[in-house]
């Protein structure tokens, strides 16, 4: 059976889960996962609600492969109370803290998703340094500060097996596009190291190959 582009229901979920990926971009990210190489399982740094998730979980699922999905489900700086992307809908008002976790649970359940996504909840740093495992694919969106995207570079992308992608959000190269972090901590890093090469461009999302 061909490998296909996500479906019209699940392509609905994805598109009204809350989030910050774009459909092409997304479109592209799921071509990417679909055609990525080895049978190593996939991993997503910065699930939120699931929009992301839902694109790379399909992949995974035509592809055989598990998706880990690593969030702490606290948000971002960029979604405290007083940042831009703030939605007070995810806060948990007993606490007075963000969880997207059960907004993530209620996406994945609805796209029909729950043998083929593991939810790590948990900070990325601590999962990081201790992961072991190779990975086929790894798309890295957590946080957006300085100190977390170099820490989310440094300890996951030496796990991308050679000739397994590498995938990043928000990058952007010019300043008045956007944050600088995923630039200049994951991106740049990553080229400047000799080990990925750049394979795709779609908006701010860039695809990337491990070649050593």
């Amino acid at each position: 059976m061909g490998r296909s582009g996500l479906g019209a229901a699940r392509r609905s979920v994805a598109l009204s889960a809350k989030g910050f990926m774009p459909e092409d971009e997304g479109d592209a990210l799921h071509s990417a996962a679909l055609t990525a190489v080895g049978d190593a399982p996939m991993l997503e740094v910065g699930s939120y609600c699931g929009r992301s998730t839902v694109w790379l979980g399909d992949a995974a699922e035509q592809t055989g492969r598990l998706l880990y999905a690593v969030d702490h489900h606290r948000g971002s700086e960029e979604n405290q109370a007083g940042w831009e992307h703030h939605d007070t809908e995810v806060v948990d008002q007993r606490v007075g803290k963000l969880d997207t976790l059960p907004f993530f649970r209620a996406t994945i359940h609805d796209a029909g998703l729950e043998d083929t996504v593991v939810a790590m909840v948990g900070r990325s740093p601590l999962l990081g340094a201790a992961w072991t495992t190779p990975l086929s694919f790894l798309f890295i969106d957590g946080g957006h500060g300085d100190e977390p995207a170099r820490l989310d570079y440094e300890l996951w992308t030496p796990h991308v097996a050679p000739g397994g992608t590498l995938a990043i959000h928000d990058v952007f190269p010019d300043p008045a596009d956007g944050g600088r972090p995923p630039y200049e901590q994951i991106y740049l890093p990553a080229i400047e190291s000799g080990r990925f090469v750049e394979t795709g461009v779609t908006g701010s999302l860039r695809i990337l190959q491990r070649v050593s």
